[in-house]
């Protein structure tokens, strides 16, 4: 009967975690497809002129929509706090549903001239604050619903599910690549992924609102709920915010370098055609998929802190060596091979990072603690570190560049070294042996 139990359990979990995970897919999707098909719509919205100051022009508005995270955030992990994991998940899809559908209906700029980018801004502004929501609610959710000893593992699908939205976004472009032509792309096509973008969103509402809401949650106290999901709460675990911005200062940048903008670096400097760095991208971004949950199993035997070290110790080192050597490559195969090792290098920030932040934090802060100061942190580091990039390039001093991502992991390196082992301190865990050590305590005066 126990055994009967347990893995109906076992398959609640995985149901939820499936509808969590799925719902991130997603919004990563709706959020990534903007980058991936940058390339095709920059012209779209913008004068005619130099096509990399027509990049840096949309990497600017990339990096404005990172500006609405924390925003998002801030909102998104009150309302998470306050009145559930579930509604504010849910809430969160939503809007990027409405900002994808608006992105795949704007005119372009020789329609409607200066209106074309402003409305592009408004749009990836209001999916900013969905995506500033989504990541501390939905690791706060899968890091709680998440079995003992496992959380690891099953809080690494957030970033599988974060880098499967751009694989499904990168999947789209190589289809429309093979049945659209240059110009079609660039005239109507890139229009496609934005109107999928939104019904997926759409349909992803609906299962939301069949999960579970999460037993932390659900077992907090009504009195408790009154307070949660502020800054002043928030401010009474000052070092576990710095932990959240010194752990993510280094792997935002490393990841949003390693993603997003080596996509345009293997086009515009190393200059592999577009198709063939799609399918570079595709293929790499696939075996990081596998990687996370890999190195999620390994956190939960031999703890978060060590992989994060590896991260901070090998990004370091290797970053700029591994961006000379490609930036001197015209084999697509080499370009690949050294996108895979970076890649491998960031999966110990990426598979773990969401549990290491959740288990720093108690039940009624944890949603807003998680995603307030991360999303605070990449963007100003994250969401700019593309547009930096561009920028340096277009002055001609690309190469500075692979040095500041090297300093930015060194810095968060430091914090690796100096934190506490956080699986060994987990507010998670902590509760749950409190509650089951009173439920223990009343059964027996009860007999």
């Amino acid at each position: 009967m126990k055994q009967s139990i347990n893995r109906a359990e076992s398959r609640r979990i995985r149901s939820n975690i499936f509808k969590g995970s799925l719902g991130n897919l997603i919004e990563w999707y709706d959020w990534y497809v903007y980058s991936a098909f940058a390339v095709y719509f920059s012209a779209e919205f913008f004068p005619k002129g130099n096509p990399t100051i027509q990049l840096l022009n949309t990497a600017g508005i990339f990096a404005i929509g990172f500006l609405m995270r924390p925003i998002g955030s801030l909102l998104m992990g009150r309302y998470a706090d306050r009145f559930g994991r579930r509604a504010a998940l849910t809430l969160s899809v939503s809007i990027m549903a409405g900002g994808s559908l608006v992105i795949a209906c704007i005119p372009g700029y020789s329609s409607i001239g200066i209106l074309s980018p402003i409305i592009l801004v408004l749009a990836r502004l209001i999916q900013g604050i969905s995506l500033g929501g989504e990541y501390g609610t939905s690791a706060t959710y899968l890091s709680e619903m998440a079995s003992s000893g496992r959380r690891g593992f099953y809080s690494s699908f957030q970033y599988v599910t974060l880098v499967a939205g751009q694989l499904v976004a990168l999947g789209v472009q190589i289809v429309l690549q093979q049945v659209l032509n240059e110009q079609d792309m660039v005239s109507w096509g890139w229009r496609i992924p934005f109107v999928i973008g939104a019904l997926g969103a759409l349909a992803v509402l609906w299962l939301r609102r069949t999960m579970d809401e999460s037993e932390q949650f659900s077992k907090m106290g009504s009195e408790t709920r009154k307070s949660a999901g502020t800054l002043k709460v928030l401010m009474k675990y000052p070092k576990a915010v710095l932990t959240v911005v010194g752990l993510t200062l280094g792997g935002t940048v490393a990841f949003y370098t390693f993603t997003t903008y080596l996509q345009k670096f293997m086009i515009n400097t190393v200059g592999i055609d577009k198709e063939s760095v799609s399918w570079i991208n595709f293929i790499a971004l696939l075996a990081f998929v596998v990687l996370q949950p890999l190195a999620g199993m390994l956190s939960d035997r031999i703890g978060r802190r060590p992989l994060l070290m590896s991260f901070g110790i090998f990004g370091t080192l290797l970053t700029v060596p591994l961006f000379l050597l490609m930036q001197h490559t015209k084999s697509p195969i080499m370009a690949f091979i050294l996108m895979m090792i970076g890649l491998a290098i960031v999966t110990g920030y990426t598979s773990i990072n969401a549990i290491v932040k959740a288990e720093l934090f108690p039940t009624e802060i944890r949603a807003l603690g998680v995603g307030f100061p991360y999303s605070l942190t990449v963007a100003i580091f994250g969401g700019t570190a593309e547009f930096v990039a561009l920028w340096l390039k277009s002055i001609g001093l690309e190469s500075i560049f692979f040095f500041y991502v090297a300093a930015c992991i060194a810095i968060s390196l430091i914090t690796y070294w100096r934190m506490s082992e956080s699986s060994k301190i987990s507010q998670i865990e902590a509760e749950l042996i409190s509650r089951n050590k009173a439920a223990d305590a009343n059964g027996s005066k009860a007999l």
